[in-house]
């Protein structure tokens, strides 16, 4: 079954001053741009709420976005060590800076996810090399239900990829842990919306 990081898993570490500052850099950065909307919003799963993740903002952002790599580099420190056959996925549009970001910070190849298969030349909804048995990690910029980024990760099975973790910038702490762990994937979020109200 996933799991999430918590908070303890993180304190415990003996690096945990780089990777909390990094992390406090982060949620200033991000309450800097502004990223956090409030008013009556529609939002991707469908959901009404009174507030919006405008994570756009961020993922424009080199300054943001290098933390953001530097972030997960470090959870991904033991894997980039190991698995020659890693690879870094971001779903299309707002995951792909993100993937980038990671994929240049890391030196693992990098996979862009479309949401629907272009209708020319192959056709296929994965850019980049994605090999039987290749370990992916997705990035994702915002997590309500999981939802969106479940799509990617069946797309990614099918093609015979490896999926059991998630980063995402932000988490909205509405149901994304629980039916990502119900598809055995630890998401790992680098912020809470919590943290940036």
């Amino acid at each position: 079954m996933g799991e999430n990081i918590s908070k303890k898993d993180i304190n415990d570490n003996p690096n945990n001053l780089e990777i909390d500052k990094l992390k406090k850099e982060l949620i200033s950065n991000l309450k800097e741009v502004k990223c956090v909307k409030f008013g009556e919003f529609t939002l991707a799963s469908g959901k009404k709420s009174n507030y919006y993740v405008d994570i756009k903002k961020a993922i424009t952002n080199p300054k943001i976005l290098k933390i953001v790599a530097k972030i997960i580099k470090y959870h991904l420190r033991e894997q980039l060590d190991k698995n020659g056959n890693l690879k870094i996925a971001g779903v299309e549009l707002g995951s792909v800076p993100i993937a980038t970001a990671v994929s240049l910070e890391t030196e693992k190849e990098l996979l862009i996810i479309r949401k629907k298969p272009k209708d020319y030349g192959t056709k296929s909804k994965i850019e980049g090399e994605l090999n039987e048995g290749d370990r992916v990690v997705i990035v994702e910029d915002v997590t309500t239900t999981g939802g969106s980024v479940l799509k990617a990760v069946d797309e990614i099975r099918l093609k015979g990829g490896i999926v059991k973790e998630i980063f995402v910038i932000v988490d909205r702490m509405e149901g994304a842990l629980e039916n990502l762990s119900s598809k055995n994937i630890k998401i790992v979020p680098l912020v809470t919306v919590d943290e940036l109200k």
